[in-house]
């Protein structure tokens, strides 16, 4: 298997399964924990974590499909989705940047009408795939019956990756919350608590 990233959760692989090009997460055992406990919250974030990819798709949203889950090695086998990620795309082309914008911000609200918020929400856990439909990766983070703050943080988080990750094109940010204002049911409390969270971040 070829290492795609390891992160301070989670080492991520490609390989195959069944004859399948498959992406291998496993999430690494924590030598400061008790190794009981270490196997209970690994357990149970990957049971969440492929939880929120299926309730994701059942919503419409494309995130990888999963092929299988071990709980005991807290291990997702899922799609390799190919395409690339919509920070390279957005590096490449910025000329599309409008285009991607309006894709992330439709994607994203139909997301948070399913009432799930990504919680890690960048340009890097974002891919454009070749039929060029947007696909939503890496849930680690995520919540289902998310609240409007929930809601608002993954707002707040690609905000803040498009003024850091993408300069010069922090203008483009707009075009995702027109999409997001034209699609999300009640969108302006979504909005509103965007706000609220950047004046928190101004006073603290």
């Amino acid at each position: 298997m070829d290492s795609i990233a390891s992160g301070a959760e989670a080492d991520i692989s490609r390989g195959e399964f069944l004859g399948r090009r498959a992406v291998f997460k496993v999430r690494r055992p924590k030598g400061y924990r008790d190794p009981d406990l270490d196997r209970r919250i690994r357990s149970q974030r990957t049971r969440a974590e492929a939880r929120l990819l299926r309730e994701a798709r059942s919503a419409g949203i494309r995130t990888p499909v999963i092929y299988s889950v071990d709980l005991p090695k807290a291990e997702i086998i899922m799609e390799d989705v190919g395409g690339e990620t919509i920070k390279a795309r957005l590096h490449a082309h910025p000329e599309e940047a409008d285009e991607i914008c309006a894709k992330v911000g439709s994607t994203l609200a139909r997301l948070h009408n399913a009432r799930i918020s990504h919680g890690d929400l960048t340009t890097s856990n974002m891919v454009m795939l070749p039929d060029g439909r947007m696909c939503f990766i890496d849930f680690s983070m995520g919540t289902s019956l998310a609240t409007t703050e929930d809601m608002g943080t993954d707002v707040r988080l690609l905000e803040r990756a498009f003024s850091s990750a993408h300069p010069g094109l922090e203008g483009a940010y707009q075009r995702i919350v027109d999409a997001y204002r034209a699609e999300k049911n009640d969108a302006e409390a979504v909005l509103g608590k965007v706000q609220e969270i950047k004046n928190r971040g101004r006073y603290t």
